[in-house]
């Protein structure tokens, strides 16, 4: 219900035929909680350009922002609360702020009315005109206190809190003392604000792309004046572009290795920003470390090989660019792990298969072949692999690889490929081509093991 409306007489919980007659042409349109509260985290994502703490109102219908600390960015509070409704009502929202030291205040002030700011010291005067509702009670506890008299916060400051919980319960005790201060009250913020992070506002929206480089690399710079105070170095960072049309532009980089380098982390985010268009301009930009990890004394920053990785990664996907590291297993399909970027390798791990001769690249799966031995245990004399036969002309082998018998068979999962003894012979055949290939399980009576293609050398 808008204003408008309500100036007509129309009111929550009246049906629709009677708020039909009292205003003809009333537009209606059904409610989508779902709906709006996606919208307000949106708005609340918008709001970041004022404060890295924006909270959500659980009643899905306001936020808060702390925006202490900020008169240096932003000016005076009651700037920032008319900025802050100006800019709501260009974005075509209906918006009233208010200012206070606390949470269940500023609630009360910028819904029930009252100045835009209350002072320190001056909560109790503000709020004591207020309805009690603007205390957020359940609204059958507001209609109760209306009925007994108590129309005014005012009224609620000389009873006694053992009287007013024993009526109505701790709800409206707590509320009345977390307006006040007495009690603190914790807010659940939004997005976490980062323990690093770095900020820029101006007074008017800048839209070339040779500033808004400039901005990125004072932020860097910045970012890592503190990184360096505390010892650490950036493993992830989110730059967050406000723009004038409303529309927050997020961008996300990651280093292979922890870094602090102001030119690097820049570079980064400018190779990103190359086809952005920046629209009527930005207002603000954040630059937020979302992870970072301890930087020890003699880890080189600026390792070649890590600047490298992190421009290769952050244009082609962080996943498309790291290494293989060994796992302590001899199954050969197991024993390496892919690792994006340049993940340390701890001190234990090492190549199982040692000296052993290895295939670069692995089929996967392994292929069967129809293979003949000349003997049971022996290496295969041909064998045939996509159609087409080979016939052996030396053989090494075999390297017997036994199944992982500290693995906990899972009856419901799919049946282990490594389940059986693997026999495995290095093989050229007569065209000079080298094969890598095992014998899947041990002769036994009435039956022959299967013959795989694991690898071929180069």
């Amino acid at each position: 219900m808008d204003d408008r409306a309500a100036a007509q007489g129309i009111a929550p919980g009246q049906t629709l035929a009677d708020a039909r007659a009292l205003l003809p042409g009333l537009a209606v349109a059904d409610a989508e909680p779902a709906a709006d509260w996606v919208a307000l985290e949106r708005l609340a994502e918008w709001a970041e350009r004022f404060s890295p703490f924006v909270a959500l109102d659980p009643e899905g219908d306001g936020l808060w922002l702390e925006i202490s600390g900020t008169e240096r960015l932003l000016g005076a509070p009651a700037a920032v609360a008319a900025a802050l409704t100006a800019r709501l009502m260009r974005l075509g929202f209906a918006a009233r702020a208010a200012v206070a030291p606390t949470p269940g205040a500023a609630w009360a002030m910028a819904r029930f009315g009252g100045g835009p700011v209350v002072e320190a010291g001056g909560v109790a005067q503000a709020l004591a005109p207020l309805p009690p509702g603007a205390l957020r009670l359940p609204e059958g506890m507001a209609t109760e206190l209306g009925r007994l008299g108590l129309t005014r916060v005012e009224q609620l400051y000389g009873l006694p809190r053992s009287s007013l919980a024993a009526r109505f319960g701790a709800v409206l005790a707590r509320r009345l003392d977390q307006a006040l201060g007495h009690v603190p009250e914790a807010l659940a913020p939004h997005r976490p604000p980062p323990r690093h992070a770095a900020r820029l506002a101006w007074p008017a929206p800048i839209g070339r792309t040779e500033d808004v480089q400039m901005a990125i690399r004072h932020l860097a710079a910045e970012l890592c004046r503190s990184f360096e105070q505390a010892g650490e170095g950036a493993a992830r960072l989110t730059l967050v572009l406000h723009l004038v049309d409303g529309n927050p532009r997020r961008f996300t980089v990651g280093c292979s290795r922890p870094n602090r380098m102001p030119e690097h982390l820049a570079r980064l985010f400018a190779e990103k920003l190359e086809s952005l268009d920046i629209g009527f301009g930005v207002e603000a930009m954040t630059l937020d470390a979302e992870e970072t990890v301890a930087l020890l004394p003699d880890q080189d920053d600026a390792a070649a090989l890590g600047v490298l990785v992190d421009r290769l990664g952050n244009r082609l996907g962080t996943g498309a660019v790291g290494r293989w590291l060994p796992q302590a297993s001899h199954i050969p399909e197991r024993a390496q792990i892919w690792s994006p970027g340049l993940a340390m390798v701890p001190r234990a791990a090492t190549w199982l298969a040692g000296d052993r001769p290895r295939p670069i690249r692995l089929l996967t799966p392994p292929e069967p072949v129809e293979a003949v031995s000349e003997v049971p245990d022996g290496p295969p004399m041909q064998f045939r692999w996509r159609r087409q036969a080979h016939r052996v002309r030396r053989a090494e082998g075999p390297e017997r690889i036994a199944p992982e018998w500290w693995r906990v068979v899972d009856p419901h999962a799919a049946a282990d490929p490594a389940a059986e003894t693997r026999d495995y012979f290095r093989v050229e055949d007569e065209a000079g081509r080298r094969f890598w290939l095992y014998r899947d399980g041990l002769h036994a009576p009435g039956g022959n093991p299967v013959w795989y293609l694991h690898g071929l050398f180069g």
